[in-house]
C-alpha cells in the first residue's frame, strides 16, 4: 500500500502524488500534480484513470487551484471549469467537482476547508468500496451454493479495482472480499483494447494480490460463456442513469449480450457518485467520449530487449474511430451493486432507494 488511497495520496507538500497508470505493468513510476493544469493533464492523458480515481482527483485538483488561486473565488471558478470538462464521459468528475465548488462558496477558510472536503470525498469512496465488496462476495457465495459448486469464475472488464476506485475498486472490490473469506475464485480479464487496462492494470492487481487470473482477449468473452466456463459477470461503470443503463469501458455492452444470450448473471458495482440522475435513457443521452485514434494505431510495451516502447500496429492511411465507451441497456442487467445495497437496474427500484435524495 502507497497510502491511504493507494492509487494516490498527498506528499509533507499537500501536492497530489498519482500512481502513472500509462506505463503499468512494466514501469514503476508516479507523478506529482501541484496545479490545475497539472491536474487536467493528468486526467485527459489517462495518468489517472476510473471514474472514482478521476473525481478523486479531480476533488484534490480544486483544492489545488484554490491554493494557486490564493482563494480567490472567481479565479477559482474558472479553474474548476477546466478540471470538470477535462474528460466527457465518468460522471464522478463533474459531481466531485460541483461538491467541491459548493464548499468553497460557503468556506470562511476555502483552502483549508477544501483540503477536507476532497479527504472526505475519498474516505467516502473508500467506505463505499467496502460495503460494495461485502454486498458482491455475498452474490459469489449464493451462486456458489445454489450451484453446489466450490469455486466460482468471474467475467470482468476493464479495471475497477485500486486503481480505479479509492481503497479496494469496485467490481474488483467482491473479488477481494471474497479471497479474505477464503472462496476458490479464478477471474477471466478481457485485455479491454485499445488501453488495456485488463491486461495491464486489472491483472497487475489481481497477480499483487495473489487471485487466480487469466487474461483474455476481448472477443474470446462470448466462447467462454458458450462452454458454461464463467458463473458470473461483474464490471464497473463510469456513469449510471437513472434508468439503470450503464456506460463502461467500450465492449461491455457486447459481454452483457452474451450474458443475456446465456444465461449468466451481468452485475454492475458503482459508488453511488457514479449515478447521474438527470439522465433516464442513457443509451439516447449519455455522452460517449471519441479518443484519439493513436490509442488504436500503436500499442505499448516491452521489447524483445527488455525496453518500454511503443509500436505502431495500424498502416497510416488507414482511419481509426476510437469510441471509449458504450452504453449496456438496463434490461440486460441483473442488478446494480452500490455501498447502500443491490438493487434492479431499472428505474422504479433506483429511484426507491435513492429517495432521500431524489
Amino acid at each position: 500500500m502507497r497510502g491511504k488511497y493507494r492509487a494516490f495520496w498527498l506528499d509533507k507538500d499537500d501536492n497530489l502524488v498519482v500512481i502513472d497508470q500509462r506505463v503499468l505493468p512494466f514501469v514503476d513510476a508516479t507523478v506529482t500534480i501541484t496545479n490545475t493544469d497539472e491536474c487536467v493533464g493528468a486526467i485527459k492523458d489517462m495518468i489517472v484513470r476510473g471514474a472514482g480515481v478521476i473525481g478523486n482527483v479531480a476533488s484534490f485538483g480544486v483544492f489545488l487551484a484554490a491554493r494557486e488561486c490564493k482563494g480567490d473565488i472567481k479565479k477559482l471558478e474558472e479553474k474548476a471549469k477546466l478540471i470538470r470538462c477535462s474528460r466527457p464521459t465518468a460522471v464522478n468528475l463533474m459531481w466531485a467537482v460541483d461538491r467541491m465548488m459548493k464548499k468553497a462558496r460557503s468556506s470562511s477558510d476555502m483552502i483549508i476547508e477544501l483540503k477536507l472536503e476532497a479527504i472526505k470525498i475519498c474516505d467516502e469512496d473508500c467506505e463505499a468500496s467496502k460495503k460494495i465488496g461485502n454486498f458482491g462476495a455475498d452474490i459469489f457465495e449464493k451462486i456458489l451454493k445454489e450451484r453446489n459448486k466450490t469455486k466460482i469464475s468471474i467475467l470482468t472488464h476493464c479495471n475497477a479495482g485500486w486503481l480505479a476506485i479509492a481503497d479496494n475498486g469496485s467490481a474488483l472490490a467482491p473479488i477481494y472480499e471474497a479471497k479474505r473469506r477464503g472462496i476458490d475464485i479464478e477471474v477471466f480479464v478481457d485485455e479491454t483494447r485499445p488501453r488495456n487496462q485488463g491486461a495491464n492494470l486489472s491483472a497487475w492487481e489481481l497477480e499483487k494480490a495473489g487471485i487466480k487470473h487469466t487474461v483474455i482477449v476481448d472477443n474470446a468473452g462470448g466462447h467462454l460463456m458458450q462452454h458454461q466456463m464463467i458463473d458470473i459477470c461483474i464490471t464497473g461503470a463510469d456513469r449510471v442513469s437513472r434508468g439503470g443503463d450503464v456506460a463502461n469501458k467500450i465492449g461491455t455492452y457486447l459481454k452483457a449480450l452474451a450474458a443475456y444470450d446465456n444465461n449468466i448473471p451481468f452485475y454492475v458495482a458503482l459508488p453511488s457518485s457514479t449515478f447521474d440522475f438527470e439522465i433516464v435513457d442513457g443509451v439516447k443521452d449519455i455522452e460517449i467520449e471519441i479518443r484519439d485514434e493513436d490509442e488504436i494505431k500503436f500499442i505499448r510495451g516491452v521489447d524483445a530487449d527488455g525496453k518500454y516502447s511503443k509500436l505502431q500496429i495500424v498502416q497510416d492511411n488507414s482511419p481509426c474511430l476510437n469510441y471509449g465507451f458504450d452504453v449496456t441497456p438496463s434490461r440486460l442487467i441483473t442488478a446494480l451493486i452500490s455501498e447502500r445495497g443491490i438493487c434492479e437496474a431499472n428505474q422504479k427500484e433506483i429511484q426507491k432507494m435513492y429517495k432521500d435524495i431524489l
